[in-house]
């Protein structure tokens, strides 16, 4: 089956392709260019490594939105739970107080469960330790491991 694209819509495509840096993106992009270009989309799915199925949605996608429809939409994730003010009243926390001083923990030290578990006492939002170690770095904090020292 002829697929009907002129030249200049090829030319777009490979111009598209050239300028992407997305390595995902960019074999789309390839894919689309070889199956307009009449490749069957068996012969285009063994060069690119892309499902047949998939070629045929990108097709799809590209006579209904044109080359805007071939990249990943931006995903927004989950909505977080700390309000802006909150997240800073944290950080100032973290900084300048310790786990003892708020009643967490007898320990000198925060920790992300240590944290996690303030937060779910303060605020109600149960976090993992993988979820505040993300939140801390969001908020520009970074963990290390403690070093000890032997004593004299």
């Amino acid at each position: 089956m002829r697929r009907k694209v002129s030249v200049e819509e090829l030319a777009k495509i490979k111009d598209a392709m050239d300028k992407e840096t997305i390595v995902r993106v960019f074999k789309r992009y390839k894919a689309l260019y070889l199956y307009l270009s009449g490749m069957i989309g068996s012969d285009v799915a063994k060069q690119t490594g892309i499902t047949v199925n998939t070629i045929c949605n990108l097709y799809k996608k590209y006579q209904f939105a044109g080359l805007s429809g071939i990249p990943d939409k931006k995903i927004s994730g989950r909505p977080v739970r700390l309000t802006l003010e909150e997240r800073n009243t944290l950080k100032e926390l973290i900084m300048k107080q310790h786990p003892f001083d708020v009643g967490v923990s007898k320990d000198f030290n925060w920790t992300a469960g240590l944290i996690a578990n303030y937060i779910k006492r303060e605020y109600g939002y149960e976090y993992s330790i993988r979820g505040i170690t993300g939140l801390l770095a969001r908020m520009g904090f970074y963990y290390k491991y403690p070093t000890y020292v032997i004593a004299d």
